[in-house]
């Protein structure tokens, strides 16, 4: 998986590192767990914006108990019903089923 540094992520949306720093605190943009806030995956970033559906689509994880590293892992995990992964739907503009999906297991 290609990551960006907040720095890089910083340049890509042209705001300051702090920002983006702020951004990861407020669960709006995750960091690969257990990297601090040092590696964002590049998928999070598209034509200069986070993804647009990326921090609801968080928030309903979080709120649904998901651990970083779980909802990490579910983000990225391949689903041939979707196809591809969650972030790639996102990236692919098919954020209500993602959403759908994750609201699903947070039951």
């Amino acid at each position: 998986m290609d990551t960006f540094t907040p720095a890089e992520v910083a340049e890509q949306l042209g705001v300051s590192t702090n920002k983006v720093r702020q951004l990861i605190a407020e669960r709006k943009l995750m960091a690969v767990p257990g990297s601090g806030n040092s590696k964002i995956p590049v998928d999070f970033v598209q034509d200069g914006v986070i993804l647009k559906h990326l921090p609801g689509l968080l928030t309903v994880l979080y709120d649904g108990r998901f651990t970083d590293e779980e909802a990490f892992e579910w983000l990225f995990r391949e689903d041939d019903s979707l196809p591809g992964t969650p972030v790639q739907a996102l990236r692919d503009d098919r954020h209500t089923e993602v959403t759908r999906r994750a609201q699903a297991l947070a039951l």
